[in-house]
């Protein structure tokens, strides 16, 4: 198959999408596909794009990003871009994935996975792995997520969504959780354990470009993920950080969190959050693939805190981790994604 794979972007994400990119790019072409990496937002600035040469040589914008303990400069990013626009799909992008059979989005984050990008391809005609449109955004904004996790009956923590931070004064239950209503990777996620740090983190979740932050109760337990491919759920992995919880530094730091897949979980446990994770999916009209996060209180109750429409697929993400307890390898995992992701169009 010829197949282009969108990394990059401007999102806060960048250099996880980018680092899942070339590692996705990598397995499909030991698969022996005509795989061509390209960064979205950049895209090909070159005055002559000749797409046959671009797949018979598998050509990729980079072959190595290091994923920091901070997010990257998106001003510069937006600076070094050729055409100087703002526009969000680069130059020759939309002309190479037309020659492709389907375009796997290995994006994180912002209009990477909020549906924008989804939803032009659509309009395009352009096959690509992965939620469509309306569940990318349902997902994306955690404010409407848990709304319709409340009204699916899936559990989840007690919230509210607030505009400003003045009225996020209203809130008055410590410890609680404050997040961002569209980030990812737990960016400008922190947990406030009285009203003096509570000031300070609706600060740090406004900080983001943000015009909503959700504030939510604070439940104790341990943290747990779970992949589905399909729709299926695979086994729940538990992140044990080294330190405090699961946030960006610590997700992207190799030996920062232990990642324990199967889970030492009950029976019990273990469908719990199987058939919880199905059913936000479900709820959330979720498509091909996904990952949904869990904390397992003590009383082994399960309380679904997001879904993920494009898991993370860098060398310390949790779904290749579940997959492999399976027996799928990456490459594997890569071409079932783009099998699973195309039986939509064939319907």
């Amino acid at each position: 198959m010829r197949i282009v794979v969108l990394a990059g972007g401007t999102s806060t994400e960048r250099d996880v999408s980018i680092s899942s990119g070339i590692l996705v790019a990598s397995a499909l072409r030991e698969k022996g596909h005509e795989v061509v990496l390209l960064d979205v937002f950049r895209g090909y600035e070159q005055d002559i794009c000749d797409v046959d040469a671009l797949f018979k040589e598998n050509y990729s914008f980079t072959d190595s990003v290091k994923v920091g303990e901070t997010i990257s400069d998106i001003d510069e990013v937006r600076e070094e871009r050729r055409d100087k626009s703002n526009r969000y799909i680069g130059e020759n992008v939309i002309d190479i994935c037309q020659c492709a059979d389907i375009t796997f989005l290995a994006l994180h984050g912002g209009s990477g996975e909020n549906g924008q990008v989804q939803a032009v391809l659509d309009l395009m005609g352009l096959k690509y792995t992965g939620s469509g449109y309306l569940g990318s955004a349902l997902a994306m904004h955690k404010g409407v997520t848990k709304s319709v996790l409340i009204q699916s009956k899936v559990l989840t923590p007690a919230g509210e969504i607030f505009k400003t931070a003045e009225d996020a004064l209203a809130w008055k239950q410590f410890p609680c959780v404050v997040k961002p209503c569209s980030g990812g990777s737990s960016v400008g996620i922190t947990i406030a354990q009285n009203a003096e740090e509570y000031k300070a983190s609706v600060k740090e979740a406004f900080r983001y470009g943000e015009d909503e932050i959700v504030v939510e109760e604070y439940i104790k337990g341990r943290e747990f993920s779970v992949g589905l491919l399909g729709g299926r759920a695979l086994p729940p992995i538990e992140i044990i950080p080294n330190e405090g919880f699961y946030d960006y530094k610590t997700k992207y730091q190799v030996g920062a969190a232990r990642d324990v897949c199967p889970a030492d979980i009950t029976e019990e446990e273990d469908r719990t959050m199987r058939e919880a994770a199905e059913a936000a999916y479900n709820a959330l009209r979720l498509e091909s693939y996904a990952r949904v996060d869990f904390i397992l209180a003590e009383d082994g109750k399960a309380y679904c805190l997001e879904a993920n429409t494009l898991p993370g697929m860098t060398p310390t993400s949790l779904l290749p981790q579940e997959a492999k307890v399976e027996g799928i390898s990456y490459p594997d995992l890569c071409e079932k994604i783009i099998e699973i992701s195309m039986k939509k169009y064939n319907k």
